[in-house]
């Protein structure tokens, strides 16, 4: 694996950025408003709630991880996506770029293009509402690691499936954050949910970031079973979708696919 070519997928993602700021204009605004309209309910639930429990860094805390975790997996998907709309994907791949270095250059333009977000986030939250984000020290960036890639995982699992049912499929990728948050169980217990929903969140490393964080933020013993648990599936699903992309990357190259890349080849 060549650093030159993962660059040159970065670089031509950063002179996207910046012939077309407007592009800048989503990474804030959607987490903006999620901060801004998280903020109140919970600066609203703090005011009427009788058991005088702080519900800032239990439900904004969720919110930053989970869009966090959003923000990576999409920048993932976004600089594939922006491949295919400018039918640019075929023209990568008849240079001698490996599969390796193009999911190298996803990766690092998702963690560019998310840390504007999480940047925004952070300041808003802090500034605002006052939520003590760094507070937990070392345990939150373990946490965060663990949301990392997962989110790098989710992102490449997403890009191979439109890859191999064509550009059309890209709606199929929007919900798939939405889809996961009630088995990630962002805002309450893992006991909250049935048992077959518990089967699946026992599944998704999210679960065990916010079970752990949730147990900190009640003084409770560092969770290291939860992280530990948390990280195996993490890298496991990282390997897993590695592995699946690159099947769907050959299938695509022996089938010919690739030569007739159109949005009307979704099937």
């Amino acid at each position: 694996m060549k650093w030159r070519p993962i660059a040159g997928i970065v670089l031509r993602q950063v002179y996207l950025l910046r012939g077309s700021p407007v592009r800048v204009f989503p990474m804030v605004t959607w987490v903006a408003i999620d901060v801004v309209l998280w903020g109140f309910i919970t600066r609203y639930l703090n005011t009427v709630s009788g058991a005088g429990m702080d519900f800032v860094p239990t439900l904004l805390g969720g919110v930053l991880l989970w869009d966090f975790c959003t923000r990576i997996m999409q920048g993932v998907t976004t600089a594939f996506l922006e491949d295919v709309w400018s039918r640019n994907f075929l023209n990568l791949f008849a240079s001698p770029l490996s599969i390796s270095e193009y999911i190298s250059g996803l990766v690092i333009t998702s963690v560019v293009t998310s840390s504007v977000g999480v940047v925004v986030m952070v300041l808003l939250a802090t500034g605002i509402f006052h939520l003590q984000f760094f507070s937990l020290g070392l345990p939150l960036i373990a946490f965060l690691m663990v949301l990392f890639v997962f989110g790098i995982s989710l992102g490449i699992f997403a890009t191979g499936i439109v890859l191999r049912l064509g550009p059309a499929s890209e709606w199929l990728l929007w919900p798939l954050p939405a889809l996961l948050s009630p088995f990630a169980a962002v805002f309450y217990p893992l006991s909250t949910l049935p048992h077959w929903m518990q089967w699946v969140s026992h599944a998704l490393p999210p679960a065990y970031v916010f079970e752990g964080m949730r147990s900190l933020l009640a003084g409770r013993p560092f969770p290291g079973v939860l992280l530990s648990q948390g990280t195996a599936i993490a890298l496991l699903e990282l390997l897993l979708a590695g592995y699946f992309y690159g099947r769907v990357y050959r299938h695509a190259v022996r089938t010919g696919l690739l030569a007739r890349y159109s949005a009307e080849s979704a099937a």
